[in-house]
């Protein structure tokens, strides 16, 4: 079977099995096929089109192709991925860990071939073209009142009269100096501090953390002499991203910011998916939590190395994240969340030693993470409010915080309510045919006249558009690879607009008469965005699986102003590294969100990221939090009878039965017209703007 005959016929759930085919899955992309045993799993990479980089040729020279196996049962792709359905560790693998060293569980793509099923993961830095985490550090004035606070001291030497210990004469020097009673400190403080006070001839710089209950003014630090830095991490753990800032807390700036890619994306590109892993593979909890570790240590290590400070430095972190991330840094099994009730082991805020998580930064350093608001509802959504704070408003204020697992908040100072949709991985470009993450080369901006029916673009990398005479030679390094999830977003709301999808989503096959664009496959058509190599297109299929998307967005802020009685909102937020990317007005014309004035409609970046940054720079932001949490309401949209009824109507562009006055306002929606419609085969009708 031609691997061209193998990509027409895939299909998650209707593959036949073939005893001489193996189904070969890569995450984080999420494209498979079936292939010959025997086939190279770089090979099976180049057919799907999948991102790996490979500069020998499959000489096992570069090493830039590690892979590594995903072991265990995968009822979301129907197959168990085995060691054992992989060739044996060849000699040439072999030699190439004895010269420049494999690391563990990695093979070398060009090298291990089929022998049965398989989930492949490829690391990002086997990736040809980067991931770019787009989680910066939203500029943001905070109110500086750290938790940890730095003292510079001079203590009383010891004497043979008065024999009290270092740690006693340390206390009272807190006292007398600083005006900080009940000070103490545990072993790992006691083990460093005679040193200390000796090298810096009795002149010490202390840490004191003021923030847990029952330790008001614990020690956690001790340094020679004077010492006028220490630092702090916040961390937002999204299921697909995690993004670290390093911040000054004695000032509150940030000193330098990473991401990186969730390492838990093997075993499940949705959070119920990877739940669903742990159901299915007994143990698998242990390791999503050394996943999610490992990468925190990651991060901490390069936001460190960019600023040039040692890891010893940073003495506190805030970590935020939704509930089965919550659980899982915890090292909590998260099987109660994949069902109702969906209980939350904890929903209270916790405040733990760094080791406890294994996390390394100071040997004392202390961690706060945030409150969860309910079982699908995270501590990220929590820091969200604390970042945005719509319990301090008076206007109707609807925040969505957009990615894999949608968390959205409505209301005011009088009243809020909250709940996730299941929006699924789409948004982010994954499930899509042409579809990345957002990486140079992604396309990521889309615009096409309605009276020519011709595209142009923009891609991750360059200013300039696709029309532009200047655009190949400023392109040329990057490469056009794909369509990340503001491109296809982009791509169906103009495409919608131009008259070539009709309000129900299908591709109206019509106007292939009047443009080359649209062409048929199978019994539907596709529209070819790009030529060349690759060539992009979106095909009904694309369209379906925004279509979904977007339904469960709308429906769960709908069921919120259900509940809140309302039928219009004042105000909107598009939170997250995606929702700052996404153009509202697109967003608005698919019907991802309620309609409202645009001018009342804004991006947030990455406001978990920047509500982690204030709890950790203010103290008092902390109990403020931990009170508004306790009087959100949380709505459960998978027991609630309206969520389907809403979704269904949901489907249609930009809504079936909802009007948008305020966007027509803006932009002349198409008739509704939909594909059993006689009018949608009859010419496209035309749109000035």
């Amino acid at each position: 079977m031609s691997v061209e005959a193998v990509l027409a016929n895939a299909s998650a759930n209707t593959e036949e099995e073939a005893a001489d085919e193996a189904l070969i899955v890569f995450t984080p992309s999420g494209k498979r096929g079936r292939f010959p045993i025997g086939t190279p799993v770089l090979q099976a990479a180049r057919a799907l089109g999948v991102d790996i980089d490979s500069v020998c040729g499959g000489r096992a020279i570069c090493g830039r192709c590690q892979v590594q196996l995903s072991e265990g049962s995968f009822a979301k792709h129907g197959l168990t991925s085995r060691s054992d359905h992989l060739t044996p560790v060849s000699a040439t693998e072999q030699r190439y860990d004895e010269k420049r060293g494999l690391k563990q569980g990695r093979r070398l793509s060009c090298q291990v071939k089929l022998l049965g099923d398989v989930v492949i993961d490829v690391p990002a830095d086997s990736q040809v073209h980067k991931q770019v985490v787009r989680k910066r550090a939203e500029v943001r004035a905070i109110e500086l009142d750290p938790v940890t606070r730095l003292y510079y001291v001079e203590v009383v030497e010891p004497d043979m009269h008065a024999p009290t210990g270092d740690l006693e004469r340390l206390y009272t020097a807190l006292r007398e100096q600083w005006n900080i009673a009940d000070a103490y400190a545990d072993l790992r403080t006691i083990q460093r501090l005679q040193k200390a006070l000796r090298e810096g001839d009795w002149k010490v710089t202390v840490a004191v953390y003021h923030g847990a209950i029952r330790s008001r003014n614990r020690v956690v630090a001790v340094w020679p002499r004077f010492h006028d830095r220490i630092y702090g991490v916040a961390i937002d753990i999204g299921s697909t991203t995690i993004a670290a800032h390093l911040c000054d807390l004695a000032t509150g700036d940030v000193i330098a910011s990473a991401g990186l890619m969730n390492p838990q994306i093997r075993f499940g590109e949705d959070l119920m998916s990877r739940v669903s892993y742990v159901m299915m593979n007994p143990g698998g909890d242990v390791e999503m939590t050394a996943a999610v570790r490992d990468a925190l240590n990651t991060l901490i290590g390069q936001v460190a190395a960019e600023a040039g400070i040692e890891r010893t430095n940073i003495v506190e972190g805030v970590f935020v994240g939704n509930p089965v991330m919550h659980h899982l840094l915890l090292g909590i099994d998260p099987i109660e969340l994949g069902g109702a009730p969906f209980a939350l082991a904890t929903s209270t805020s916790q405040t733990l030693w760094a080791s406890e998580l294994d996390v390394r930064m100071h040997p004392d350093a202390r961690v706060y993470i945030l409150p969860c608001i309910a079982g699908h509802v995270g501590a990220d959504a929590a820091a969200v409010v604390l970042s945005e704070g719509p319990y301090l408003q008076d206007e109707n204020w609807l925040i969505v915080d957009v990615g894999t697992n949608a968390e959205i908040v409505l209301g005011n100072r009088h009243r809020l309510l909250a709940c996730s949709s299941p929006t699924g991985p789409a948004f982010e470009g994954a499930q899509i045919s042409s579809g990345q993450r957002a990486a140079p080369g992604a396309i990521e901006r889309v615009r096409i006249d309605p009276s020519t029916l011709e595209p142009r673009y923009k891609v991750i990398g360059s200013d300039l558009w696709s029309d532009d005479p200047a655009f190949s030679d400023a392109t040329a390094s990057l490469g056009i690879s794909g369509i990340c999830g503001s491109g296809i977003i982009e791509a169906i709301a103009e495409m919608f607009l131009a008259g070539i999808v009709t309000s129900d989503g299908m591709i109206d096959g019509s106007l292939a008469s009047a443009t080359s664009r649209i062409q048929p496959n199978g019994r539907t058509f596709t529209y070819l965005l790009r030529a060349g190599e690759p060539e992009i297109r979106v095909t009904q299929n694309d369209i379906r699986q925004i279509q979904l998307a977007k339904a469960a967005l709308y429906a769960g802020a709908r069921l919120l102003m259900d509940h809140l009685e309302i039928d219009a909102v004042d105000r909107i937020t598009l939170a997250g590294a995606f929702g700052s990317h996404i153009d509202v007005k697109h967003a608005m014309v698919l019907g991802m969100i309620p309609d409202c004035p645009l001018n009342k409609v804004s991006s947030a970046g990455n406001a978990a990221g920047t509500g982690a940054r204030i709890a950790l720079l203010n103290g008092k932001a902390r109990r403020e939090i931990e009170d508004v949490v306790t009087r959100i309401e949380k709505i459960e949209t998978a027991i609630e009878p309206k969520f389907q009824e809403h979704f269904v109507s949901a489907m249609a562009f930009p809504h079936k039965t909802a009007l948008y006055p305020h966007l027509a306002q803006v932009v002349t929606l198409p008739e509704q017209k939909t594909s059993d419609d006689g009018s949608a085969r009859q010419g496209r009708r035309r749109r000035h703007r």
